[in-house]
C-alpha cells in the first residue's frame, strides 16, 4: 500500500464519519478526495457508489433500529428514484454542465441549514408525525434520482435539506429516510454503471473495511451522541463540503 493510497483511506474515514452522522453516505466526499489525489476518472463515480453502497447499508440498519426510518415515507422518494438513477448512471455528461449548478444549490442549501438550525428543535416538534404527499415525493425522487445518476452520488445531499425545508419530517427521520434513500440509489446507480463497462479498483475491499469503521462511528454520533442543533451543524458542514467539491473541483 503506497503512501496516496494510504491519504485516500484516511479522507474516506473522516468522510464516511461526517457523513454517516447525518444519514448521508459521503458520496461527494469521496469523489473530492479521489479527484484530489488524481484518482483516474473512469473509477471514480463507481468507487464512490461502491463505498456508499457499504455506508448506507450501515447507515440504513442503524437508523432503522433506532426507529428513524418510516417506510411510508421513503417509499414516493425511492420508487421514482431508483430507475431514474439507473439509466442516468450511463449517460456521460461533462462536469461543467452540472457542476456550477449544483454546487450553488447546495451552497444555497447549506446557509439555509445554517440559518434554521437554532430553531431545530420547534421545528421537529411541528414535523413531528407528517406524511410526504405521494405526488410532490414521486417527483423529487425522479429529479434527485437523475442527479444522482448523472453525479455518482447516492442523492441525499439534495434530499436532506428539502426534506427540512418543506418540514416533510424532524431531523432524525430526515436522516434516516436519506440514508435509505442513498442506498437504493446506490446500488441501482452502481449497477448501471457496471452495466456500462466501467470497472473498479484492486483497493476497494481495504477502502471498505475503512468506511465500515466510520460509519459504525458517524452513525453513533447522529443517533446518540449530538443533538438536534448539533446534527443540523454538521449537515451544514456537508453541504459546504459537497459545494465546494463542485465549484472548485
Amino acid at each position: 500500500m503506497t503512501s496516496p493510497d494510504l491519504l485516500l483511506a484516511a479522507l474516506f474515514f473522516a468522510v464516511a464519519v461526517l457523513y454517516s452522522s447525518v444519514g448521508h453516505a459521503g458520496a461527494s466526499g469521496y469523489i473530492a478526495s479521489m479527484a484530489l489525489l488524481g484518482f483516474a476518472p473512469e473509477q471514480v463515480r463507481p468507487t464512490a457508489l461502491a463505498l456508499n453502497l457499504l455506508v448506507g447499508g450501515i447507515g440504513l440498519y442503524r437508523w432503522w433500529r433506532g426507529g428513524h426510518v418510516r417506510w411510508r415515507n421513503v417509499l414516493p422518494f425511492v420508487l421514482a428514484s431508483a430507475p431514474a438513477a439507473f439509466f442516468s448512471a450511463q449517460i456521460k455528461l461533462p462536469k461543467e454542465s452540472y457542476s456550477l449548478l449544483l454546487g450553488i444549490v447546495l451552497l444555497v442549501a447549506a446557509i439555509g441549514v445554517f440559518r434554521h438550525a437554532s430553531r431545530a428543535e420547534s421545528e421537529d416538534a411541528a414535523a413531528q408525525g407528517r406524511n410526504v404527499p405521494w405526488l410532490a415525493g414521486l417527483l423529487v425522487g425522479a429529479a434527485i434520482g437523475t442527479l444522482s445518476g448523472l453525479t455518482g452520488t447516492g442523492g441525499a445531499i439534495f434530499l436532506t435539506p428539502l426534506l427540512l425545508f418543506a418540514h416533510w419530517m424532524p431531523t432524525r427521520e430526515a436522516s434516516g429516510t436519506s440514508v435509505a434513500f442513498v442506498w437504493i440509489n446506490s446500488l441501482t446507480g452502481l449497477a448501471g454503471l457496471l452495466h456500462s463497462g466501467q470497472s473498479l479498483p484492486a483497493m476497494l475491499p481495504w477502502w471498505l473495511g475503512v468506511v465500515a469503521i466510520g460509519a459504525l462511528i458517524g452513525t453513533q454520533m447522529g443517533l446518540k451522541w449530538l443533538p438536534v442543533r448539533g446534527l443540523r451543524y454538521a449537515l451544514c458542514a456537508v453541504l459546504l463540503i459537497a459545494s465546494g467539491k463542485l465549484l472548485l473541483a
